[in-house]
């Protein structure tokens, strides 16, 4: 049988993922990560020398690559900014709005866990926010050069702003675990972002 070393570190990394989102970092199991992604503890440690690394790339990689799959891409298939980001909202509550009431969104759920406890959680989390934060507000800017957002709004606030009230009508959704929670928080959110056009 053939090996191939990317295709076991993916798997290793998907399945990383899926065990942190279900049960947080801390709650993850080394044996049920393994089992998942069908590889012994040995391949695993001649990817990553430790859980804490393997945590480390999620956030680095898998997070990053979601996020971009999951927002940016969205955001671009529309010409004008706003319809993007209303664009994004929908799709997300379409594909992923059951899941996220659920299980949360993984980023806000591994601040929440781990940034308090371990700086290299915290950093990359922050990292990882702060490039969603200014990807928006690049974005905002563009918008109000072409005439699309009013001029008179703080494209580094309105990010920040956004994405504390998305991270947070997730956060309150799964605290219920109610879909519709989840919808009716967004359908103000997007009130508050069509209130953005110029």
């Amino acid at each position: 049988m053939t090996r191939n070393p990317d295709e076991t570190r993916a798997r290793l990394l998907g399945a990383a993922f899926e065990e942190i989102h279900r049960h947080g970092f801390q709650g993850a199991s080394l044996t049920g990560i393994l089992a998942r992604a069908e590889v012994t503890k040995g391949a695993m440690y001649h990817h990553f020398a430790s859980k804490q690394e393997l945590g480390y790339a999620v956030v680095d990689e898998v997070l990053k690559a979601r996020l971009e799959a999951a927002f940016f891409v969205p955001l671009s298939e529309r010409e004008n900014f706003i319809d993007g980001l209303l664009h994004t909202m929908a799709k997300s509550m379409e594909e992923r709005g059951a899941m996220l009431a659920d299980l949360g969104c993984p980023l806000n759920n591994l601040a929440q866990e781990m940034s308090p406890v371990d700086e290299g959680f915290r950093v990359r989390v922050d990292r990882l926010f702060g490039w969603w934060r200014d990807g928006l507000a690049e974005g905002l800017r563009r918008a109000i050069a072409l005439g699309q957002v009013r001029g008179d709004i703080d494209p580094e606030g309105v990010a920040l702003f956004y994405l504390a009230a998305l991270e947070g009508c997730i956060g309150l959704a799964k605290n219920a675990r109610s879909v519709e929670m989840h919808a009716r928080c967004l359908g103000v959110l997007a009130e508050y972002v069509n209130g953005l056009r110029a």
